[in-house]
């Protein structure tokens, strides 16, 4: 299926060590901008999150033979959910949700051994996943709105500097928006005096990150469970990418059940250490699309980076003197994007709306999602995100296919 580049038959291979080291961490600052984003806004300790994201990717990369070059850091598709989820049952519960999340990667992965991907694209098509990511961006609407309203100034800075680098630069620095908006936005506030270091003058260099242990609860478990379906498409999509970028078929071979795999136990293992779920970053699919640098030792060289890192006590304190606004800044930014995904999706499956079914599918997940709609038997409770994606999977199931209108024309004229 794909073919080797005659300009570089081996671009995998990096024969100079120091190389490989400086090219690693360069990825790994590809990555950061996201990775600690995600335990800020879920007010969790960030330097727990670089170090899940660090043994998460190892983990990845043991399952999977060490041959798919990627990095997994924190998902953006749970920040909603685990923000909900922890008001109704607490983090601890929460991280027992989010284990259990891992273990759907597992049996997944177990369906893809035994039947392929067909019986996935059946129940997890365009017109469900679509709007599903539609509802994880606009569904954090209105909490970056708040964020950004306690200093709209620095906000808009921040939004500004995301913008102009997404859009008018190139190279590696167009694929780290997010870094360099937080570092803009936060060095206007240090300059505006809205940053106060005692906090890390007093952090110790050396720290280890605050774990919390995980508490089980089906209640919280059910609630996260069905959060899982947007994440495993898009790890669908990331695993067909970096193969397309490395010229290799990682579906076939270490094959996608083992990648599901990896993610998933990556995902568990964050849980019991109280970190967020892990996903295949496309951030550092795209560094290495730009770089053509596709050996994966660099990304576990990446990983033990992240690991370092996270015992730095000392870049954790500074992580969480970032002010709301900056972050704030960020979000109107990234939960649109998040948004414009769910779009796109629906649009490269070229999903037709002329077919009532379609229409029906997409309008009641929506509704559902955005609206906060939560269903509750006993201590069974479901909702948002949860409620919409089951919704979603069981219309997309059970309501009849039908060819839309104009093709329904076409064969009675014929």
């Amino acid at each position: 299926m794909f073919k080797k580049s005659s300009q570089n038959p081996n671009p995998s291979h990096i024969k100079n060590p120091m190389k490989r080291i400086v090219v690693g961490v360069q990825f790994l600052f590809v990555a950061f901008g996201a990775t600690v984003l995600v335990p800020l806004l879920i007010d969790i300790d960030p330097s727990v999150a670089l170090f899940t994201a660090g043994v998460g990717t190892l983990i990845f990369h043991l399952i999977t033979k060490g041959k798919v070059p990627v990095f997994l850091g924190s998902s953006f598709a749970f920040i909603a959910p685990i923000i909900a989820a922890t008001k109704l049952y607490g983090y601890p519960g929460t991280l027992g949700g989010l284990i259990a999340v891992g273990l759907v990667y597992g049996v997944v992965s177990f369906v893809v051994k035994l039947w392929g991907l067909k019986v996935i694209e059946k129940v997890f098509p365009a017109v469900v996943i679509g709007p599903v990511i539609m509802i994880i961006g606009l569904s954090l609407a209105s909490v970056g709105v708040d964020m950004a309203k306690s200093n709209w100034p620095i906000a808009i800075s921040v939004l500004i500097t995301a913008i102009v680098i997404v859009i008018y630069t190139k190279g590696l620095i167009k694929l780290i928006p997010i870094f360099i908006g937080i570092i803009v936005g936060y060095l206007i506030s240090i300059i505006a005096g809205l940053v106060d270091f005692s906090s890390v003058q007093e952090a110790a260099w050396f720290a280890l990150p605050k774990f919390t242990a995980p508490e089980f609860n089906w209640a919280a478990i059910l609630y996260m469970l069905p959060v899982a379906i947007a994440p495993i498409i898009e790890h669908l999509g990331d695993i067909y990418a970096i193969g397309g970028v490395a010229e290799k078929e990682f579906v076939k071979d270490p094959g996608l059940h083992r990648t599901l795999l990896g993610d998933g136990i990556a995902t568990a293992f964050a849980g019991f250490m109280g970190g967020p779920p892990n996903t295949t970053y496309s951030e550092v699919t795209g560094a290495v699309a730009l770089t053509k640098i596709t050996d994966p030792r660099v990304l576990r060289i990446a990983a033990v980076t992240a690991i370092v890192f996270s015992l730095v006590g000392k870049i954790s304190a500074v992580l969480k003197t970032i002010p709301a606004a900056v972050l704030g800044g960020i979000m109107l930014l990234l939960f649109g994007m998040i948004a414009s995904i769910g779009i796109k999706t629906l649009i490269d499956a070229k999903t037709d709306f002329s077919i009532t079914r379609n229409q029906v599918i997409v309008s009641v997940i929506l509704t559902i999602g955005i609206g906060g709609a939560q269903m509750s038997y006993g201590n069974f409770s479901l909702a948002g995100i949860g409620l919409a994606s089951v919704i979603g999977v069981v219309l997309n199931l059970i309501l009849p296919k039908t060819a839309s209108p104009a093709k329904e024309n076409l064969k009675k004229a014929d």
